[in-house]
């Protein structure tokens, strides 16, 4: 079994994350309904925050062989796409959309993606701690707010 760990300080907590990698998959008892597997592996992560300690277990398996590393970078890699879908559907009910049209929704997507970033733009440039819902409630509201988002150098 290979092992890695990766500390890391941001938003007030500690996280540590340790990725655990086997190639030795011959004794798992249902092998044979995943066609070429190869790796197994498990992510460890561990928060500290002042209000106290807590921890998950992710696990994966794999058709190809990762180094504990490499588990982490997908693993990370998966969260950020869960994230931006998640954003999607809060902010702008994606789910919801019942749009049938190919490029339509395409367009829609892309629009979306679009105002979502220049929000996080305009939230790192002012440092502002609003939340996105909050910025897009204001730009509804003040017309120069919105060209303030829109209007970023």
């Amino acid at each position: 079994m290979k092992t890695i760990s990766k500390t890391e300080k941001n938003r007030g907590r500690i996280e540590t994350r340790t990725a655990y990698v086997t190639y030795d998959t011959v004794w798992l008892y249902q092998k044979s309904e995943w066609k070429k597997l190869c790796c197994i592996g498990a992510i460890h992560t561990q928060f500290e925050t002042k209000n106290g300690k807590s921890d998950e277990w992710h696990y994966y398996i794999s058709n190809r062989e990762m180094t504990p590393d490499e588990l982490l970078h997908h693993a990370r890699m998966e969260w950020s796409v869960e994230s931006m879908h998640w954003l999607l559907d809060v902010h702008f009910e994606e789910d919801w959309c019942r749009v049938e049209d190919r490029n339509i929704q395409q367009n829609l997507n892309i629009l979306r993606k679009a105002a979502i970033n220049l929000i996080k733009l305009f939230k790192t440039n002012t440092q502002s701690k609003k939340a996105i819902s909050k910025i897009m409630f204001d730009c509804l509201l003040d017309s120069f707010t919105i060209l303030r988002v829109l209007n970023q150098n």
